[in-house]
Formats: structure tokens, C-alpha cells, sequence
């Protein structure tokens, strides 16, 4: 029997039973009776078991950019796996899609950013930018240079050492302790903390903590610095053009690394081949995966600059790291595959010059609802902050995420997959969305937040709720 074939129902109940899905509430979800059933997808549309076809403003999870059902990457997938199905790298062994591909992203990511590790998940690509960039300095001979300095809100994965390095309040409310030597400054968000303020004095000052907290720490201690070029899953937030300059700049005074975290960012969704293209610097790491492969299988990569890999040669030995799946030999024959539909249909040039300024001057339009206080995007990635009274931050009485959360839900039942970020929402379409799918995810959002105005005065008219006793 065939998946096809399966009773959604007799699905969901298996789902209870057995499935534990990521970042879900377990209790809900037997609740509710299993988790929606995705069952096909097709160009930018998801279909589940209902019947249901939603337009995917996620890109699946910020990834799939060229869209589903491309029976190019199924055949690279094949093609390989009947060819040479797996083998590692640690026996100082390569296959030959893993070789070209690593060739490719270097020459994507340009400046000397030469050499590439492979991993499976962006999670494992940031263990491998901690241990990496930890032991660079232990080769220079400065192994008391150890601290990391990643930014509040910020998101690096899942892992003990990515959630660690992430600043999600919620993620470090759970499963403690965390890693040692993680620093955390503000995060360039203006909408929520410069509200009002000139945007290049707002993106200078926020670049500043980093350097107030080099010094507060101690330059000597620090290794590096860490950070998304457009937070994601913080809830989009885009920093002013004056911010990463001056980051970089404060970087180079202390010879600290500069990380750039383009695990979302890259592979087109700016505008630019990588995220940190688009604000003009030059990172000494790079993370990157989703959009690698557009999800299509698990893989991720971590580019790295001459400078680190001539200290690793120098000093000679075992970089004791490294996965089963490093370089698998058919993850790397999608990505290259993909990489070419990318490249061929002119996806990233075709997100900066035309869907990305599109989507821009439609969210510019449904920032004037009265309840939006700010739409904003960069290329195909945006969000929607949802507020009490058009054109401020004002948010809603009570624990943040009750109004987002709503309009989420309206949206998915009006046939739009969003995400929603406390109060806002978030959206991160494929590269591939027309002009014509772009208005109906716009039109989908306005509809929502029209519909959920009695939830809108409900929440405003509620008591606040009393303070947790202790």
C-alpha cells in the first residue's frame, strides 16, 4: 500500500500515538487530534489530506526556493544513488559531486572565502563555526580566546550548542545549563527598540553594544561574533543599512571573527547569493543550508576564510570534527542541481530587481490597515507587525503573541501557510512565486486581519492578567 492510500484519519491518530514533531506544543496537539497532514506540493502550493491547497508564504521552513515538485532534483537523487549512494569523508576520501559542489559555493561566496565543511543541518554548521572558530585561536596560540558574542533574539539552531548561542528567551527557559563562553548583546530591531529614532543612529548604536561588551569582557577573550544579516525566526528583523559596517569595522579593530549566519539569508532570499553580500562585508565564516538544496534533503555547509584554513595547515594534525553525513554524496548532487535551476532561471537577480520590490510595494500598502505598525521586507523575506493602533508599536494588554497567533491561524484557514513571531507575522515565499501568488498572500493577510477584529477588541477590552505568584 502506498502512502497515497492511507486514511488521514488513521494518519493523525498514528501521529498522536507515535510522532513527536519539532517545536510543538504535545498536550495540544492530542488536543486538537494529530497535526495537519501534508500530503503533495507543487510550485509554491502545499496540499493536505483535507483537500486544502495553501500557498506556502514559508518556502517550507524559510527554504524550498525553487519551489516543489521539480523532477530535476528527484533525478539527481537517483542518478547519484544509483551511482554512489553514501560514502563519509573521514578516510581522507571525497566523492566527486561533494568536491564540485564545495568548489561552487566558493566561487559564490567570492572574496577568499575558499573552503568549505560540510554537515547536514544549519544546526550542525554552527557547532562547526563554534569548534572552529575556538580552535583557530587555540592554533594562534591564544586559547583564552574563547567567548562568542551572538546577539539577543537571535536564532542558531536547536542543538545544545546552537540554542546556547541563539538568544531565544523561550529556548533557554528549557534544558539547561548551556554553554559556557556565550555573550549576548541588543538586537537591531527597530521597530521594537528604536521606535522613532533616526535609523543610521539607531543601527550605529546598536552596533556599538558589541563593542561595549568586547570591552566588558575583555578583547583578548573574545573569538568571534555571530549574527544573522536579517534575523529570521526572531521575526524578520532587518537592520538599518549603518549596522553591519560598523560591526564589521569593530570586528577588524579587535581581530575578532566575523560571522555571518546565512542559513536563512542565503542562497537568493535577499536579493544576493548570500545575505551578507547585500550589507557589503566580508565574513571570515559563514554558515549556510535550507536554501542549499531548497530543502529538497539535509544538507549544510560552512564557508571558511584562507586565513583560518593556512593557520590549520601550518600547524598540521586531525581537526577532530565532523559527521557521518559530511558531504554526503547525494545531498551534494541535489544542492549542485539545484543550485544550477537557481542560476538558469535567474532567481536571485529576479528577487532583487522584480518579486522582491514587488512584495515591498504591496506590504507598503497593507502597512496603511489600522492595525499594521509596520510591513517590511528585503527581497522575499517580511513581516507584518500587528498592533493596536496603525503606525505605532502599540501592542495588545496582556502576553505578547495572542493577536499574531490569531491572524496566523485565519490566514492558514483563508489558504496561507504564515508563521507567526509573537505579534507579528512572518513570511519567506519561494523564489519562484509570481506576481499573482505574491497578491494572494497579501490579499490573505489583509482578509485575516479584517476577521479578526472582535478578537483584536476582545483582547484590548480584557483584564490584565495578574502577576504569577511565587
Amino acid at each position: 500500500m502506498t502512502l497515497r492510500n492511507y486514511d488521514i484519519a488513521e494518519l493523525r491518530r498514528l501521529d498522536v500515538a507515535h510522532h513527536l514533531p519539532a517545536q510543538q506544543d504535545y498536550r495540544l496537539m492530542r488536543e486538537m487530534g494529530g497535526s495537519r497532514i501534508i500530503t503533495r506540493a507543487k510550485g509554491c502550493h502545499i496540499y493536505d489530506g483535507d483537500g486544502q491547497a495553501l500557498l506556502d508564504g514559508m518556502a517550507g521552513l524559510w527554504c524550498v526556493q525553487v519551489g516543489y515538485g521539480r523532477e530535476e532534483l528527484a533525478k539527481a537523487a537517483y542518478e547519484q544513488m544509483l551511482e554512489l549512494p553514501y560514502y563519509n569523508t573521514f578516510f581522507k576520501t571525497a566523492a566527486p559531486p561533494t568536491v564540485l559542489l564545495a568548489a561552487k559555493i566558493a566561487q559564490l561566496l567570492g572574496g577568499d572565502l575558499n573552503h568549505v565543511f560540510f554537515n547536514s543541518s544549519g544546526s550542525e554548521a554552527i557547532d562547526t563555526i563554534i569548534r572552529l572558530s575556538r580552535y583557530y585561536w587555540q592554533v594562534k596560540g591564544q586559547p583564552e580566546r574563547n567567548v562568542i558574542i551572538a546577539r539577543t533574539n537571535g536564532y542558531h539552531g536547536s542543538t545544545i550548542a546552537g540554542a546556547s548561542l541563539g538568544g531565544m528567551k523561550a529556548m533557554h527557559e528549557q534544558g539547561g545549563p548551556w554553554l559556557p563562553g556565550i555573550e549576548h548583546v541588543m538586537q537591531p530591531y527597530p521597530f521594537g527598540l528604536g521606535f522613532g529614532e533616526d535609523p543610521t543612529a539607531f543601527g550605529e548604536r546598536a552596533a556599538d553594544a558589541i563593542e561595549q561588551k568586547i570591552l566588558a569582557v575583555g578583547p583578548e577573550k573574545v573569538a568571534a561574533f555571530i549574527g544573522e544579516p536579517v534575523q529570521g525566526a526572531g521575526g524578520v528583523i532587518i537592520p538599518p543599512e549603518s549596522y553591519w559596517p560598523r560591526v564589521e569595522a569593530i570586528c577588524r579593530k579587535y581581530g575578532i571573527l566575523l560571522v555571518s549566519d546565512d542559513v536563512i539569508c542565503g542562497f537568493g532570499r535577499l536579493g544576493q547569493w548570500f545575505g551578507f553580500q547585500h550589507f557589503g562585508i566580508k565574513p571570515d565564516l559563514v554558515s549556510m543550508a535550507k536554501g542549499l538544496s531548497s530543502g529538497y534533503l539535509p544538507i549544510s555547509a560552512v564557508g571558511v576564510a584562507d586565513h583560518i584554513v593556512e593557520a590549520l595547515r601550518e600547524k598540521g594534525g586531525d581537526f577532530v570534527h565532523g559527521f557521518t553525513y559530511s558531504g554526503h554524496p547525494t545531498a551534494a548532487a541535489v544542492a549542485l542541481k539545484n543550485i544550477e535551476i537557481i542560476e538558469r532561471e535567474d532567481l536571485v537577480r529576479r528577487t532583487r530587481e522584480d518579486t522582491g520590490p514587488y512584495l515591498a510595494r504591496g506590504l507598503a500598502e497593507l502597512a496603511k490597515h489600522p492595525r499594521v505598525g509596520e510591513a517590511r521586507s528585503l527581497g522575499l523575506i517580511g513581516a507584518v507587525e500587528i498592533v493596536t493602533r496603525g503606525g505605532t508599536n502599540e501592542r495588545f494588554p496582556g502576553p505578547e503573541g495572542k493577536a499574531g497567533m490569531t491572524v496566523r491561524d485565519l490566514c492558514i484557514k483563508n489558504g496561507l501557510m504564515v508563521r507567526a513571531v509573537r505579534d507579528s507575522l512572518v513570511m519567506s515565499p519561494p523564489l519562484v512565486i509570481s506576481h499573482e501568488e505574491i497578491d494572494v498572500l497579501l490579499g490573505a493577510i489583509r482578509k485575516s486581519l479584517d476577521e479578526a477584529e472582535p478578537q483584536f477588541r476582545a483582547l484590548e477590552t480584557a483584564a490584565p492578567e495578574p502577576p504569577a505568584s511565587h
